[in-house]
């Protein structure tokens, strides 16, 4: 359950109505995205290029999240859903308009079907078009009336499946696409081309729905640009207080989109210490949030076999021409972290526990928490070694 959401408010004291200042901060506002329409399209042949390891049961995900958000509500707190806020977006003229001329375009739908396509959009009702865009548009569901000839050769080719518009079953990792670190917000360009569009999605929301239009410092990233190598995934990403921000160097956050982050936080003035964690890059390790979180102020739940290996260093503001000072850390990840902030021990829980408990339990993102309020937290209930070792 807990990587399906993504905290958009979250502090230690009073603070900007938007904002994330810590990583175990009572937490006030979040987003997430239930399992629907884009679930039901994962197929054992495209799961992979989709990014799932398997098919979903839909039904039960649908029930597991409904417990979740259920779970959130009753501590107080307040969870937005993608699909209301999508369709309350599109409501908005400008904001309609804004997403089909982002992905409308010829790369993603071929200049047979832009006009078709996009006058069928515009004919939808915000809530069926908010599905659409998430859940995705295949030649199948393309009205024959709209498209033509260029649908008859579309479904011939593709024997009626080729998605027009792609389904989005990430959207239920609603962390990735942008990072709210301290006041402000990043917009993620993310490392697989199969979520890129999750992005201007969320950039949508926050440009043109009415409780965000006009609300929102906007540190880094603009999903209709091409970043090339600067990669940057939300569950990479944690502010820590203190002005500190941990970012893992991962398989889908490069050194690339770090560097440029770290020079604009600086430079805004929203952080004063970026600290890299310098991790594998392999699919069991995809985010620094698999493997590194927190769980209270000054106790953090680790997957032993990765920070193990993993090295560090931290950018500084610099008045050089890059605007960013490299220094290498000879002390291990959590060492430095504590000192960070300022604390003269850190409490570490290792996930797992023998050699095939742990390989299993990383697999099942067993150090993978969120945090509701220091020391309650919400993970998954299958890994049940590490979850007494945190009741302890």
């Amino acid at each position: 359950m807990a990587k399906s959401s993504a905290a958009s408010a979250a502090s230690d004291t009073k603070t900007p109505a938007l904002g994330v200042h810590s990583e175990v901060g009572q937490l006030r506002k979040v987003m997430v995205c239930a399992p629907g329409r884009a679930h039901q399209r994962l197929t054992p042949s495209n799961c992979d290029e989709l990014l799932f390891d398997d098919v979903l049961w839909v039904e039960n995900a649908k029930r597991d999240h409904f417990d979740f958000v259920t779970k959130m509500r009753d501590r107080g707190v307040e969870v937005l859903e993608m699909h209301n806020l999508l369709a309350e977006t599109v409501a908005v003229p400008e904001g309609k308009k804004w997403i089909l001329d982002n992905q409308v375009v010829p790369n993603q739908v071929g200049l047979g079907f832009i006009d078709e396509l996009r006058s069928y959009l515009e004919g939808l009702s915000n809530r069926e078009l908010a599905e659409t865009l998430i859940g995705g548009l295949s030649t199948h569901d393309f009205p024959e009336a709209h498209g033509g000839e260029a649908l008859k050769v579309a479904k011939e080719a593709a024997g009626g499946t080729e998605y027009l518009l792609p389904p989005l079953p990430n959207t239920l990792y609603t962390r990735d696409t942008t990072c709210w670190i301290y006041g402000g917000v990043t917009l993620n360009p993310l490392y697989w081309p199969a979520r890129h569009e999750e992005t201007i999605l969320t950039t949508s929301i926050y440009k043109f729905h009415p409780d965000f239009a006009g609300k929102v410092n906007v540190w880094w990233g603009d999903p209709t640009q091409d970043h090339g190598l600067a990669t940057l995934e939300g569950g990479d990403v944690m502010p820590i207080g203190k002005g500190v921000v941990l970012i893992g160097m991962s398989e889908r956050t490069s050194r690339q989109a770090i560097s440029q982050l770290a020079a604009t936080l600086f430079k805004k003035g929203a952080a004063k210490r970026v600290i890299v964690a310098a991790m594998p890059k392999i699919r069991a390790a995809m985010h620094l949030d698999t493997v590194f979180t927190f769980a209270d102020r000054d106790c953090v739940l680790l997957a032993p076999d990765f920070m193990n290996k993993t090295s560090t260093f931290s950018y500084y503001p610099s008045e050089h021409a890059s605007g960013v000072e490299l220094r290498n850390e000879k002390k291990p990840f959590v060492d430095v972290v504590t000192e960070a902030l300022g604390l003269k021990k850190m409490r570490v829980v290792e996930a797992g526990g023998s050699d095939y408990q742990r390989e299993r339990t990383q697999w099942d993102s067993g150090a993978n928490l969120v945090c509701a309020s220091p020391g309650v937290v919400y993970a998954y209930d299958r890994n049940t070694y590490t979850n007494t070792l945190l009741r302890k």
